[in-house]
């Protein structure tokens, strides 16, 4: 089981996913509670106020997420 740093690294980096999902990547299988627990223990020691798991998704996760391609290409081979 991760915990620390370690952990709020690797429940940041899959917060998108679900509970279950990083709390299973965290070697916390299906014991949300306790994840949840030791996550928000591992928040408080570096002052960090979180009461969820959705709030470790950043602003800049959501930006790049919502970011679109935009193809710009001549409407012809001919105008090139």
């Amino acid at each position: 089981m991760l915990q620390g740093i370690e952990l709020i690294d690797c429940a940041k980096a899959n917060a998108k996913q679900g509970i279950k999902v990083a709390a299973a990547l965290s070697g916390y299988e299906n014991n949300e509670d306790l994840f949840i627990d030791n996550l928000q223990s591992a928040c408080q020691e570096i002052g960090v106020n979180v009461s969820e798991l959705e709030d470790l998704i950043t602003d800049q996760q959501l930006a790049k997420e919502n970011r679109r391609v935009i193809e710009v290409s001549p409407d012809t081979v001919a105008d090139l």
